[in-house]
């Protein structure tokens, strides 16, 4: 990239994180106090409840939560359903691994608020996600946060709008990077967020080139075994595998211990560790679990500024998650 190039790259950053802090400035941690005091009480006891019934609901609101902020920004436009006139951003190839746990969880959290007549179609999908995400992973054991409130829910759904706004595994650094820069996130905040792959499970197809037709070096040799046991050549599509297989059950900073080891289930995962760039900040982490609980926690918040609509132009209060009102 040329100088000019540079200067033009530096720009949209700087824009795209200008109005990232202006829509901030509207967004307020007491937002439903005057319409739906107890919409935090409510949204975590469902998120409760869901959790009890199965794990996945943590990984599955954390991958959920990160693919709705990169693509339209925060505004819950991944939670719509596909009609017969258009496709939705879910169907999109690149989120055909979002797990359904992630799903449910967010539309028994609106029916909690629906069942208390002031809350009522009061409180938007969007801030419903932001909330039940946070309620996951502290239930999870992870750092327990303030969220801001106040976005609307997106106008807008589709698969076309996908490509390009979500990496591959298979991305290098600098491609992370510069897809991080352009939503107003720093490399630090990337690898902290990346830290959420601590829960949740990755189908076998997402490194199945990393066991085939060569073990990728980077690999232990031990964890490949494991690995090519669980995923055979033949194996069912919808065969998954925990992304931290030492603490599946606990949001930690495992996931930066196992890429010291050579454990880290993507090749995005683990060019943290192989690259000197980035591996003072995996092996920061790997020894202070609080270090890495403060650095997911700015960065999920500062994730959670992309993009959000708040006024009646951009966006409304659905009705229903999954349909426009």
């Amino acid at each position: 990239m040329g100088g000019r190039g540079v200067m033009r790259f530096l720009l949209l950053v700087a824009v795209v994180a200008a109005s990232a802090t202006v829509c901030a400035s509207q967004l307020s941690r007491n937002h439903y106090a005057g319409v739906c005091p107890d919409v935090e009480t409510i949204v975590r006891g469902a998120v409760a409840k869901k959790f009890q019934q199965t794990f996945i609901t943590v990984g599955a609101l954390v991958h959920l939560y990160f693919h709705d902020c990169f693509v339209e920004g925060c505004d819950a436009s991944v939670l719509i359903a596909s009609t017969a006139n258009n496709t939705a951003e879910k169907d999109s190839t690149a989120n055909l691994s979002l797990a359904g746990d992630g799903f449910d969880a967010v539309i028994k959290a609106k029916a909690a608020l629906d069942a208390v007549p002031r809350c009522r179609n009061q409180v938007s999908c969007a801030d419903i996600l932001t909330m039940a995400t946070r309620d996951a992973i502290a239930l999870a054991g992870g750092p327990a946060y303030a969220v801001e409130l106040g976005r609307l829910d997106g106008l807008s759904s589709t698969a076309a709008s996908v490509p390009g706004k979500l990496a591959p595994p298979s991305s290098t650094l600098d491609k992370l990077t510069t897809l991080f820069a352009s939503n107003g996130l720093s490399q630090t905040d990337m690898i902290a967020l990346s830290g959420g792959h601590t829960v949740g499970l990755a189908h076998c197809s997402t490194f199945a080139s990393r066991l085939r037709p060569t073990v990728d070096p980077t690999l232990s040799p031990k964890f490949a075994a494991q690995l090519q046991s669980w995923c055979p050549p033949n194996v069912d599509a919808r065969t998954a595998v925990p992304m931290d297989t030492v603490t599946p059950r606990a949001f930690d900073n495992q996931y930066f211990k196992n890429l010291q080891t050579g454990m880290g289930l993507l090749s995005s995962d683990q060019l943290f560790y192989t690259d000197p760039r980035s591996r003072p900040t995996v092996d920061a982490w790997a020894k202070s679990e609080a270090a890495f609980d403060k650095a997911f926690v700015a960065a999920i918040t500062k994730m959670g500024r992309v993009g959000v609509k708040t006024d009646a132009s951009q966006g409304n209060i659905r009705h229903n998650c999954a349909a426009f009102n």
